[in-house]
């Protein structure tokens, strides 16, 4: 063997940085497709400047919408000792907000998001502060009712940021079509969280604890959500457009709304009086709960894909889903009588729900003149309020004067009634095609 010298050293071959194997092999491939792969839909929603800060904000402006009615009732009827007192003082505000709300919203459209925003959240959040008052000191019942009407100045933050989805995406229909779901998704976990959230604030603190807290997200939420002045939709200060209510095409749409609440309200007053008739009336809130959960991930599962064919022809198929689904809780209760049977039909009860409010609503945002979009979609939410308010109205009726069992033939014959609107509407039209 030779002889080696520091002079004569052969030279090393250095040894490898990285040992390829098949399992290296298969993690560069994976790591570049996921790589190369496009975003999904969402993330390419909120990758556009300035839509992630003005739906934050949104979310919290939000979310006290489903806080402040039980808060009231808990506060009012803690402190005064009457739920009847409770539920004519929110009923009270729910017809002050029926009426003052589209004329808001016109506001709105006319001088700019945030110029109304602002000022009519404020003078809600007054109100709020007001009605605590008025119980913590012990005022006269009718200044509760005062105190309360005027929180209907409060904006319709859900539809101010439709609005703005609509200005950003009008030329982007499938981009919109996930933008609305992402919307109607927000809805439902909103209509989860609020709740749950209120009760465990007054239960835990004090009474005024839930409007208390509420009153700060709404206006850190329409501060946040108005100081986005990059995506608010330009105002139409001067426009010459038709009311939303003279629009072909609306009136019916609205009708279906109404229709479509009144599934809401029955629903949520029948399931309540159920769960109290088999001694559960603590998980009524839970069984509710779920049924918003289905329409949340329905919601988003919705937005994901692309729906074929135009949104009208959508409509009654989304409306017939929803008729025939909700025959599953009328099914559960009659033939079994059971909390845990009947959770998990409305559950699947609820897939229905997003994809048809999020048709409904892309179809109002169509048929709305651009001027008046904050307008248009503010009457279709004070439709599917006056809706949720017959329909609370009808299924307490039905469950006190027959049973809670008949109380489910209530939203099942109410989505029928949307659905035989839709189908007319639709006739008519052909016909005069």
């Amino acid at each position: 063997m030779p002889q080696t010298t520091p002079g004569n050293t052969p030279p090393r071959t250095p040894a490898p940085l990285l040992t390829l194997t098949a399992d290296t092999v298969v993690l560069v491939d994976f790591t570049s497709r996921a790589r190369d792969r496009p975003p999904g839909p969402y993330r390419r929603l909120f990758a556009r400047r300035g839509a992630l800060a003005f739906t934050l904000g949104n979310l919290l402006a939000r979310l006290p919408m489903a806080m402040f009615s039980v808060s009231a009732v808990v506060m009012i009827a803690g402190t005064r000792g009457s739920y009847a007192l409770a539920g004519a003082v929110t009923a009270t505000g729910l017809a002050a907000t029926a009426v003052l709300a589209p004329r808001i919203a016109r506001l709105v459209d006319r001088h700019g998001q945030a110029r109304v925003a602002v000022p009519a959240t404020l003078f809600a959040a007054l109100g709020s502060l007001a009605l605590l008052l008025c119980v913590r000191t012990g005022a006269p019942d009718w200044t509760l009712f005062a105190a309360y009407a005027a929180t209907a100045t409060t904006p319709n933050t859900g539809g101010m940021s439709r609005a703005r989805w609509a200005h950003l995406l009008k030329r982007e229909p499938q981009a919109l079509h996930t933008a609305n779901s992402f919307e109607q998704s927000v809805d439902e976990l909103c209509f989860m969280l609020g709740p749950v959230l209120a009760a465990f604030l007054c239960g835990t603190f004090f009474p005024e604890a839930g409007t208390l807290a509420g009153v700060g997200l709404l206006v850190t939420g329409v501060l946040l959500f108005a100081a986005q002045r990059s995506t608010e939709p330009p105002p139409h200060p001067r426009t010459a457009l038709a009311s939303p209510l003279r629009t072909p095409g609306l009136p019916p749409l609205l009708a279906v709304c109404l229709a479509l609440g009144a599934v809401f309200g029955a629903t949520e007053v029948v399931t309540i009086a159920f769960a109290d008739a088999h001694g559960h009336r603590a998980a009524a809130g839970v069984v509710l709960a779920l049924q918003a959960a289905g329409s949340c991930v329905a919601g988003l599962v919705f937005g994901a894909v692309r729906p074929s064919g135009p949104a009208e022809w959508r409509h009654p198929w989304c409306l017939a889903a929803m008729a025939a689904l909700l025959t599953l809780p009328l099914l559960a209760a009659s033939l079994t009588g059971s909390l845990l049977v009947l959770a998990p039909a409305l559950l699947i009860a609820g897939t229905a729900t997003a994809p048809t409010m999020i048709t409904t609503m892309t179809l109002v945002q169509q048929r709305t003149p651009e001027g008046r979009i904050n307008e248009g979609m503010t009457l279709a939410v004070t439709g599917l309020l006056g809706g949720i308010a017959c329909g609370s109205a009808t299924g307490g009726w039905m469950v006190e004067h027959l049973s809670p069992v008949a109380g489910y033939g209530v939203p099942v014959t109410a989505a029928a009634l949307a659905l035989l609107i839709a189908l007319t509407h639709q006739a008519r039209r052909s016909g005069l095609a």
